[in-house]
């Protein structure tokens, strides 16, 4: 069934607005023309050798997806009529008028910010006063760090997030993998605002088989909120010190849809292939998936007496009070 026009509508929230978004791994963009959609705004993503572009996905003319289209000499032409829009999203070129004659000033479409870091593309619709979200083993020559998804969730963003920062669903969720029903006790714990970021004390979580390899393992996590999209968790074990650390990332696509990316990143076994791990996360998130989307109401509430919260919560309710803080309004209730 097709979209109804409702959900093919621009999301407004003036916070959200001007974030990056995570919308594709960078191997996937090529000079043929990709749509992507942030915030119910479908963007079409196209190359022109190595300089990376993202527009509207709208020709002015006849309101045809520029993503149809095709990439000649630095330009993306549309497929109805054959406009030419040049890197900065100005037609340059109408082939059924006469060459001489002008191009009216408003036939372009709007560019939007867009980079490449950690092997994804981000794009923001608005002004971002900030980079991306510092995902810091990712930064590490001494960490592997390894692109997984994009994963597609009928749910929510917020939900998301919030699953990923729930230790206590572990145990239950992630049974014989992450966690262990017999140590489902979580050890008391705070979470402190730093700067623009949140990040909880150490919180020591028994793993039957944290990685897939098939050891059992009491790792120490501390969890971060580093956007209202974007969290992660860092776990050591101490007996090793290996680190594994996981940075979520989700881009609202429309309501209750929700694209997710997970970066992961290592500090030992390089020469394992990356599909265990990819394999490994895959699993993960699936069973992540049904609880997250039979969850009700659909968007997260932000009012504390809305749903019962225990003292092992105290990240989900840090979490709710930033989004309320910041004034988001995307995916909350």
């Amino acid at each position: 069934m097709a979209d109804s026009p409702y959900l093919r509508q621009r999301i407004r929230d003036e916070v959200l607005e001007h974030q990056w978004f995570a919308v594709a791994q960078s191997t996937d963009i090529t000079d043929t023309p990709r749509q992507v959609t942030v915030l119910g705004e479908d963007v079409v993503l196209w190359r022109s050798g190595d300089d990376l572009h993202a527009f509207r996905d709208l020709c002015i003319h006849r309101g045809a997806a520029l993503s149809l289209g095709t990439v000649q000499d630095g330009c993306i032409v549309c497929p109805y009529h054959g406009w030419r829009y040049d890197s900065t999203g100005h037609c340059v070129a109408i082939p059924a008028q006469p060459p001489d004659m002008g191009i009216p000033t408003k036939a372009k479409t709007d560019a939007y910010a867009c980079r490449e870091r950690y092997g994804l593309v981000w794009v923001s619709l608005g002004t971002p006063q900030t980079d991306v979200p510092t995902f810091t083993e990712g930064d590490d020559p001494d960490f592997y760090t390894l692109a997984c998804g994009p994963y597609e969730l009928n749910a929510e963003a917020p939900r998301v997030i919030e699953n990923f920062l729930d230790v206590s669903h572990l145990m239950w969720v992630h049974e014989g993998l992450l966690g262990d029903t017999g140590h489902a006790e979580i050890a008391e714990y705070h979470v402190h605002q730093r700067g623009a970021q949140l990040v909880s004390d150490t919180i020591p979580i028994y793993q039957p088989d944290p990685d897939g390899r098939g050891r059992v393992v009491t790792n120490n996590y501390v969890y971060e909120v580093l956007t209202p999209m974007a969290a992660r968790f860092r776990k050591t074990d101490p007996d090793t010190a290996e680190v594994f650390s996981m940075l979520m990332l989700t881009t609202p696509v429309r309501r209750q849809q929700t694209l997710a990316y997970a970066l992961l990143s290592r500090n030992y076994d390089f020469d394992t292939p990356d599909q265990v791990f990819r394999d490994f996360q895959n699993k993960l998130l699936e069973q992540d998936r049904a609880v997250v989307e039979s969850q009700r109401p659909e968007a997260l509430p932000l009012d504390l007496q809305a749903e019962l919260h225990l003292k092992s919560d105290r990240m989900a309710i840090s979490y709710r009070r930033y989004l309320a803080e910041m004034g988001v309004k995307v995916g909350v209730a």
